[in-house]
């Protein structure tokens, strides 16, 4: 039976980032993929956004983790060479009641510890984006956008300079919790069983399926998975767009937004739809729900314009309606298991929280 100090579950940008920051500590790190390439999953299927913190709530996980990662993120990328760009985001109104959500978004990201957001008059608004009809707006900053591939790469790359190894292809099918630490065993082309001392579920929309398949781990405190799809359109032709755009946020979704990738082309998305199982399929013909809500604050965007790009699942907590969920990241300190941490609901901002994140684990695990 093969042993190691430290398994981590999950090869997306939290896994990679967690060992990381478990190998820059001085252990010995082996991460499990289920997947044939690193971040096949909602690491690669989102929008690519180093949130600034803006919206989350007081105290959170989220807002917490958010703010701190940031700005680990901007210095990672500068470092390690990741293409990436500070491009700053317009959140725009275009309603004069929604003029006071603005002022409560200001507010709450001020609470958060993001202290430059800029009140945006209509003429400030048309400065920065001629396309857009508004009311006012803020201007974000510290928002902007990068390559998660390449990100992922850097940080498997450290990881493994260290020390660490990413085994691909090896799904943990089930464990048992035993003195000293776990037994795992391991499906795909060679099955092993696998002793380890600490272990981390990073596994992403698998975290529930490893939580459930721990003997000895209480189902009682595995929480109820929640899958919410979201569609991402392409903008065919040049965007008039320089920064990214999000709609003032209603009925508890951030809207659909704008974001652009390196290269300054455009995409509108996520919408949102409860789904039961991971299924990415992608129906064209939601694109008749995002040209009304896009026309809102872009009146003359063209009929026939919006492509199919992709979709993406969140592994979420709760449905809209049910309040915002945080991040579950369950330590000894939770569970009472010595040297286990298991991540549930890493959706938006995991992937600017990664570092910070990463760093929030390996504390919990330092004294294991």
């Amino acid at each position: 039976m093969d042993e190691v100090e430290c398994v981590v579950v999950g090869a997306g940008v939290v896994g990679l980032g967690i060992a990381r920051a478990l190998a820059l500590a001085g252990r010995e790190v082996l991460v499990l993929e289920r997947n044939g390439a690193i971040g096949e999953e909602t690491s690669s299927r989102n929008s690519e956004v180093i949130h600034a913190g803006i919206y989350y709530d007081t105290g959170s996980l989220k807002a917490r983790l958010c703010v701190a990662g940031r700005e680990a993120l901007y210095d990672f990328c500068r470092s390690h060479g990741v293409p990436h760009a500070r491009l700053g985001k317009v959140i725009v109104a275009t309603t004069q009641t929604q003029l006071a959500t603005l002022a409560k978004i200001k507010q709450q990201a001020e609470i958060n510890g993001v202290h430059d957001l800029r009140v945006l008059n209509p003429a400030e608004v048309t400065a920065l984006e001629p396309a857009l009809t508004a009311t006012g707006g803020l201007f974000s900053p510290s928002t902007g956008i990068v390559d998660s591939h390449a990100l992922m790469l850097a940080l498997q790359g450290e990881a493994e300079a260290l020390g660490a190894l990413t085994v691909l292809r090896t799904p943990v099918l089930r464990g048992e919790i035993q003195a000293g630490g776990f037994l795992l065993e391991t499906g795909g082309e060679a099955p092993l069983r696998l002793k380890t001392r600490l272990l981390v579920n990073a596994a992403g929309h698998g975290a529930w399926d490893l939580a459930r398949g721990l003997l000895g781990y209480p189902a009682q405190l595995v929480p109820p998975r929640v899958l919410a799809r979201g569609v991402y359109f392409v903008l065919s032709g040049a965007s008039p767009f320089r920064h990214l755009v999000y709609p003032v946020p209603e009925g508890g979704g951030l809207g659909v937004h704008v974001t652009l990738d390196l290269a300054g082309h455009a995409r509108f998305g996520p919408d949102v739809e409860w789904i039961d199982s991971l299924d990415y399929h992608l129906d064209p013909a939601r694109a008749a729900l995002f040209y009304p809500a896009i026309r809102n604050y872009w009146p003359d965007l063209p009929d026939g314009a919006l492509l199919p790009g992709y979709t993406g699942i969140r592994p979420r907590l709760s449905r809209l309606g049910q309040g915002a969920a945080d991040f579950r990241i369950d330590r000894p300190a939770e569970h009472g298991i010595k040297g286990l941490v298991q991540l549930f609901g890493i959706e938006s901002p995991g992937l600017t929280s990664t570092l910070a994140l990463a760093d929030y684990v390996a504390a919990a695990l330092a004294d294991a």
